[in-house]
């Protein structure tokens, strides 16, 4: 876990994931400023393809098995969404902070087993209804706070003095 984020942080720190934001924004525009548009698709591949791979080992090595709804059913895909919706989409620390309150929740919410996903479905409605970017994007756009920036600053040699 630790890992895979700290390897997708440096990731998107680097040239490589300046590439990836640009053709996530505009790919014709990323094609004009130059970047091998195949060579960032094909990277992103490698490495998406690596890290799933991984968890479905760590995944068959903590339960012992693997069956096609392991992987593929509902439950799973709407897990995955909830986190990813509920932390806040764009951020690397809304995914994890949306894992650990999904946890919490469904270690919380296990004597209700019928109405579970049903209550985490209005949690998912609400949390969307009031924070649209989700938690960790809506407190960077009223706070400015961010663990783990992805923006770069300009280095001050390059960056344009005020005029007094």
């Amino acid at each position: 876990g630790v890992v895979a984020v700290a390897v997708v942080f440096l990731l998107m720190r680097s040239r490589t994931g300046l590439a990836l934001m640009a053709m996530r924004d505009n790919v014709g525009a990323a094609e004009t400023m130059g970047i091998n548009i195949y060579r960032a698709k094909i990277t992103c591949y490698i490495i998406a393809c690596f890290f799933t791979g991984l968890a479905g080992g760590v995944m068959y090595m903590v339960q012992g098995y693997i069956l096609p709804d392991s992987g593929f059913s509902i439950n799973w895909t709407v897990a995955m969404t909830f986190m990813v919706i509920i932390g806040g989409m764009g951020t690397m620390e809304g995914p994890i902070l949306g894992a650990i309150l999904y946890v919490l929740l469904t270690q919380f919410l296990f004597n209700f087993p019928g109405m579970s996903m049903i209550i985490l479905g209005i949690i998912a409605v609400v949390v969307i209804m009031i924070a649209p970017k989700g938690i960790m994007g809506t407190l960077y756009e009223k706070t400015g706070f961010e663990i783990l920036s992805l923006r770069r600053s300009m280095p001050k040699n390059l960056a344009v003095k005020k005029k007094e």
